[in-house]
């Protein structure tokens, strides 16, 4: 998967916010000790699915859900979008804001889990969470943050790798059913939303990263219409 979870008050521009990470600490150590295993986890390019879906959207407030290493940030940075970048790892923060201050833009970043990052309700154009590692939890606190935080008029993305909702529990410890996936969201819309797109396709991969050897995507894009 290509992303994690993240809470906290965002710091301004590049500059990462203080150790205020609030979330599992588990879940932050999982991860942490996942990127530190690796020099680069990820491509270092942004998201094929992102690329495509966000050409003919005009730049606005955008949340990156599960940043990571900053590709994606920095691209829609680069666009002209004002970024605000959510990460549950502090290794991966470090690196993105590396990455964003050699491109010479600005983000914000949040180290936080989503459902602890008391975001500003319904208040970016564009909520982008691309291949997001979010658990589910009865009360689908993951799935209506993501819709929480879109505002009016605005667009929530959320690409995952096709297949993985299906599959069964591993032997490493990885159970789908423990994650969020884009049928669950979906099936939250209300008519308050317009379904764009909801498909599965080939996936339009960067090369190299973790996660390269996935060749479908399932693509949910939905506007809030009020």
């Amino acid at each position: 998967m290509t992303d994690n979870i993240t809470a906290g008050s965002p710091a301004s521009d590049t500059s990462l916010p203080g150790d205020g990470y609030v979330g599992d600490p588990a879940v932050r150590a999982e991860w942490d000790n996942r990127y530190a295993g690796r020099q680069q986890l990820w491509s270092g390019r942004p998201n094929g699915a992102l690329v495509a879906e966000v050409a003919g959207l005009t730049p606005g407030r955008v949340l990156d859900v599960g940043c990571g290493e900053g590709a994606d940030a920095v691209w829609l940075a680069r666009g002209g979008w004002d970024v605000t970048a959510l990460e549950v790892s502090g290794v991966a923060l470090e690196r993105a804001a590396g990455h964003a201050r050699d491109a010479g833009v600005a983000v914000r970043w949040v180290h936080a889990a989503l459902t602890e990052a008391a975001l500003p309700p319904a208040s970016f154009d564009l909520v982008s969470a691309q291949y997001p590692a979010l658990l589910r939890t009865p009360d689908a606190a993951a799935e209506r943050a993501l819709l929480a935080a879109v505002a009016p008029g605005g667009v929530l993305l959320l690409v995952h790798h096709a297949g993985m909702d299906t599959q069964q529990a591993h032997d490493s410890g990885f159970d789908p059913a423990d994650y969020v996936w884009p049928s669950m969201v979906a099936a939250l819309l209300t008519d308050e939303w317009k379904a764009e797109v909801n498909e599965q396709r080939p996936r339009v991969a960067p090369d190299g990263g973790a996660g390269a050897h996935h060749t479908d995507d399932l693509v949910l894009r939905a506007r809030r219409l009020r």
